[in-house]
């Protein structure tokens, strides 16, 4: 389906048929379709998702599912994300009855998870354009996985930003202010893709 005039994000939300199958982000008032995840991305998220239900409500938990409207914040950004994994609020239940998107006027998430892909640009957008999104958005804590760099980057954010909670290598276990019992190491989330 090709659309004669930009999007605006109520435009997109409004539709029934984006024309593009599976998930597609809203870039320049243009839909573009994101290509599938890959195998070690989907295995580290899908190993995180299981460790959390012992530790949160699994309804809550999103893996891959949960779409966060976000402001773009410099050309070529997104005007929605689709993080690896999301923890909702209870009320987001309700709010997102007819689609799990998150929008700016809700609350936003209370967590949320990205696994980084190979590339410089893969990098940069999870490292820099997500992290200022996200920001943005004021979701409070953010984990980075990048299996490139064998390391579990956690995010808390103060006064409008994030900052630095913790970089973990190898066998120390993970501190996430959202999940005080979460008992991982990066070790064992990182050897999830392999």
């Amino acid at each position: 389906m090709t659309f004669t005039q930009k999007l605006t994000f109520a435009d997109y939300l409004a539709l029934e048929d984006t024309g593009i199958e599976g998930r597609a982000e809203l870039i320049e008032g243009e839909l573009i379709a994101l290509p599938p995840e890959s195998r070690i991305n989907t295995e580290i998220a899908t190993f995180v998702f299981s460790s959390l239900l012992a530790i949160a409500i699994h309804y809550l938990l999103k893996l891959y599912s949960c779409e966060v409207q976000t402001p773009v914040l410099e050309p070529r950004d997104a005007a929605n994300r689709y993080p690896a994994l999301v923890l909702i609020r209870e009320e987001h239940r309700a709010l997102c009855d007819r689609r799990m998107t998150i929008t700016l006027e809700m609350p936003p998430p209370l967590w949320v998870m990205e696994v980084v892909s190979p590339g410089k640009t893969n990098r940069d957008r999870d490292y820099i354009r997500k992290r200022a999104q996200y920001a943005a958005v004021g979701i409070p804590e953010y984990v980075i996985v990048d299996p490139e760099e064998q390391a579990v980057l956690v995010l808390r954010l103060e006064q409008g930003e994030y900052i630095e909670a913790g970089r973990y290598t190898s066998e120390c276990p993970l501190q996430s202010p959202t999940f005080p019992a979460l008992n991982l190491t990066a070790a064992q989330i990182l050897s999830a893709g392999q």
